[in-house]
């Protein structure tokens, strides 16, 4: 059965291999097993189901609620050699009466059904007769009221599959499922001993990027016009806000298409088409847009406004680099957002319950929007991984732009809140700051205020812009006030307000920059990727089912002139090949042939590059732990440790018994070589070790190839953190002082030293930690004396003055509290 499944993998969609989790779902369907999927957007769910749907017996029914999404999935399924259709209300009666008698003639193996249609007694009739091998539920969040995007035509689908004569297997797949809607997903759909798949939520690919300023439509601009040639989404809160951005982009002669609630249903359909067939590649949309759709090579997503739930915004930004290329996220805020989204919940939904659900999944949002730890581990948590390390692709993990001292500023606007007494709006705090001399100013005498005036620097927009970033980082606070017209917003002071007035913190933003666009495209992409247009609009398909952006980069970068060449560039199938592959191969014959392109010096500056890389490698030397043998030379340790009265570390780090289980010394001479084995550890336990070695290796028949390490940098498990690194991700992690020590094998003392550098060198611990349970107030006050005296960089010298009972430990804890108090 696995060679079928790989068969159809390479024939049908190209693949030589799964992406993760992919395997191990299909297997236990194949195995007539009930499964729930969780896998991120873009993680190849349709896959999961379409290939058993190939491999078993029968018809398989898909229901979705996207419209988008089972047109796109049908055409792709066709253009691939597959028999299949889809049943939903854009059907006419005549087009939705051919589809049934298709399938009463048995023409379709996969069948895409929106969760209405299943009420329908004319298609359960036709269904019934037929075998059924699979239901398979996308979107299968949709049933529960704690997810993002409730269906209650999803309620039905249990009553549909107990109505079939036979019950077929139940497959249900969704991106975004939080622990509660797990729970709904495998109670509510009544699946049957399920085996449950979290394949991770991750999406490597995505640089997740948080930019905390009022000056949105000057960075967006700025952005689209230094990307105007990839595919982008712009998402905003409001038509309005839709209607807004997009005649400012069509003013600056940036094509662009919108899509919202507003428009007519024809309109909505060519735009969202134009966008698909590569025709115009910037949208600006509601979040209506983009449920569905399965274009691999959208490079970049706008959030113009914060999203009202993590949820919505993970299942949005996972419309970008679905091809598993680089792509961007970018959300811009303003606090507005907030209260945006605040009256989108008030004004659309009724249910008192699921309007608290919503309030709970904005906030939980707001949260992450302000935390300062990595982004993509604030979401990946929500979702219910933990233990992760920091992503060190997102803003907060990069931080990169010049920071600059705003705190003098801050100051000079805290001072005029605090002296305006009462709370006010937005602009009459900046008429105040400017000098104006409206009525309002006048009357209310705040011209006479010390403040009036004192930032005539700043531009009306450029103060409003400053403030707003001062609320969105949490210096100042909005409240909402209800008035005779409604709620409108003011602006008051909080405790970090104070904070900054007295100057015990610093206010530093961030000058963020934006990257151009840079894109490994060659010239014969371009023709690549204008041969794909012309098949597609050929065959009235969408171009990137043709062929994917990564696809046609390989054939640009590969140049492939034969059949076997172009079968070994993913994304290319044998049905593909045949349907599409000479003219591919032809032009780019044509091109080599224009260009006076010689393959053979192609493949010799391709190996040239490749045996460069392998030089490049050479400063590393990998090993990788071999755990039986490790737990026996623990064993080995374990021994001497009593015998000596030592701690385990003490006579053999657990890295070194890691490096020797991975490169099996045969002789005590090769345990020179291994870090952390002086001559006198050798003497002492070279024999034994060596013993132990030997004995594992003949019992195991391994051939043992030694390699020297010399002065290369050690790479254990693929591990090349140092062991600071590792200690503050740990801690970062809520694991306590202790557990690390003994986890990394590393003193107490030597961690609370980690924490010292790491905060001397001006970082926030964003973990608790308690100094004052290493030492004891007359401690404190010797070391501290000790500390005046030599300086809190000698260490040393501070802990020879000091009596012997005193322990380094202690030292640092006194050091590390003068910085977090």
């Amino acid at each position: 059965m696995k060679e079928k499944v790989l068969n159809i993998l390479q024939k049908y969609y190209g693949y030589k291999s799964f992406r993760k989790g992919q395997e191990n779902i299909i297997t236990s369907i194949l195995q007539g097993e009930d499964v729930l999927a969780i896998m991120p957007t873009g993680g190849g769910k349709s896959l999961c189901y379409q290939i058993p749907a190939l491999c078993l017996d029968g018809i398989t029914i898909v229901i979705s609620p996207l419209i988008s999404l089972m047109k796109d999935q049908v055409d792709s399924l066709v253009t691939m050699g597959i028999n299949a259709c889809y049943i939903n209300s854009s059907l006419s009666s005549e087009d939705y009466n051919n589809i049934l008698q298709g399938i009463i003639n048995d023409e379709y193996k996969i069948i895409y059904v929106a969760p209405e249609r299943l009420e329908s007694d004319e298609f359960l009739n036709i269904i019934k007769s037929k075998e059924i091998s699979q239901i398979a539920i996308d979107e299968a969040h949709c049933i529960s009221q704690w997810g993002h995007d409730f269906r209650v035509s999803y309620k039905k689908i249990p009553y549909f599959i107990n109505n079939l004569t036979t019950r077929p297997i139940v497959t249900t797949f969704t991106a975004t499922a939080s622990t509660e809607v797990r729970r709904d997903i495998l109670n509510m759909l009544c699946l049957i001993e399920p085996k449950v798949f979290i394949t991770g939520f991750d999406r490597e690919n995505l640089y997740i990027n948080i930019v905390k300023s009022s000056a949105k439509n000057k960075y967006l601009l700025e952005y689209v016009e230094n990307h105007k040639t990839e595919n982008g989404i712009i998402y905003a809160a409001t038509r309005k806000e839709v209607e807004k951005i997009y005649e400012g982009l069509l003013k600056r002669e940036i094509n662009a298409l919108k899509y919202h609630a507003g428009m007519s249903n024809e309109d909505r359909k060519i735009n969202q088409d134009k966008f698909i067939n590569d025709e115009v590649n910037i949208i600006v949309a509601t979040n209506a847009f983009g449920m569905g759709i399965d274009k691999p090579d959208i490079r970049w997503v706008i959030h113009y406004n914060m999203p009202q739930s993590i949820e919505n915004y993970y299942q949005e930004i996972g419309r970008a680099g679905r091809d598993g290329e680089k792509s961007e996220c970018i959300l811009l805020f303003t606090p507005g957002d907030i209260h945006t989204q605040k009256y989108l919940i008030e004004m659309g939904t009724e249910s008192m319950a699921r309007k608290t659900i919503q309030y709970n999944k904005l906030q939980q949002m707001t949260d992450l929007v302000y935390s300062n730890s990595c982004y993509r581990k604030s979401i990946l948590q929500y979702f219910g991984e933990i233990g992760l390390d920091d992503c060190k692709n997102c803003s907060n993990c990069l931080n990169e732009g010049e920071v600059i001292d705003k705190t003098l500023d801050a100051q000079k606007v805290i001072s005029c809140v605090y002296r305006m007494k009462k709370s006010y709006g937005l602009t009459m705090i900046v008429d105040v700051l400017r000098g104006s001399k409206n009525k309002k100013v006048l009357e209310l005498e705040f011209n006479k205020l010390s403040t009036y005036g004192i930032m005539k620097d700043y531009t009306n927009e450029g103060l409003k812009n400053f403030i707003n970033t001062l609320v969105s980082h949490g210096f100042l606070e909005i409240k909402e006030n209800l008035g005779s017209r409604g709620s409108f917003p003011t602006i008051s002071l909080n405790s970090q307000s104070s904070k900054v007035l007295k100057g015990e913190i610093k206010v530093q933003f961030k000058e963020v920059k934006i990257a151009k666009e840079v894109r490994n495209k060659n010239e014969l992409f371009g023709i690549l990727s204008d041969l794909r247009k012309t098949i597609a609009v050929k065959e009235k398909i969408a171009p990137y089912m043709v062929f994917g952006d990564s696809t046609l980069l390989s054939m640009a970068n590969t140049y492939p002139t034969h059949e076997d060449e172009l079968l070994n560039i993913s994304g290319v199938g044998q049905i593909k090949y045949e349907k599409y592959g000479q003219d591919f191969i032809s032009a780019i014959e044509q091109y080599m042939v224009d260009n006076k392109i010689d393959k053979s010096k192609l493949e010799e500056d391709k190996s040239n590059v490749l045996n460069e890389k392998e030089d490049a490698k050479q400063d590393f030397f990998e090993v990788t732990t071999d755990q039986n043998l490790y737990e026996q030379l623990k064993k080995v340790r374990g021994k001497y440790a009593r015998i000596e009265s030592l701690p385990h570390h003490m006579i053999m780090t657990k890295n070194t018994l890691k490096e020797i289980s991975g490169r099996y010394p045969l002789d005590v001479e090769k345990l020179n070589d291994v870090a952390g084995l002086g001559p006198k550890k050798i003497d002492k336990y070279g024999e034994s070790i060596i013993e132990v070695v030997n004995k594992y290796v003949e019992e195991n028949n391994i051939d043992v190839e030694w390699k020297e390490k010399k002065k290369k940098k050690l790479i254990l498990d693929g591990e090349s953190r140092k062991p600071k690194e590792i200690a503050l991700d740990l801690l970062n992690q809520g694991i306590d002082v202790k557990t690390v020590s003994n986890k990394l094998e590393v003193s107490v003392s030597s961690i609370l030293g980690y924490i010292c550098e790491y905060i001397k060198d001006k970082n926030e611990l964003h973990f608790k930690f308690n100094p004052t349970i290493y030492y004891c107030d007359d401690e404190k006050e010797l070391i501290q004396k000790s500390i005046n005296k030599f300086g809190e960089d000698k260490l040393k010298d501070i802990k020879k003055s000091l009596p012997d009972y005193i322990k380094y430990e202690s030292i640092r804890a006194v050091i590390i509290e003068k910085y977090i108090s």
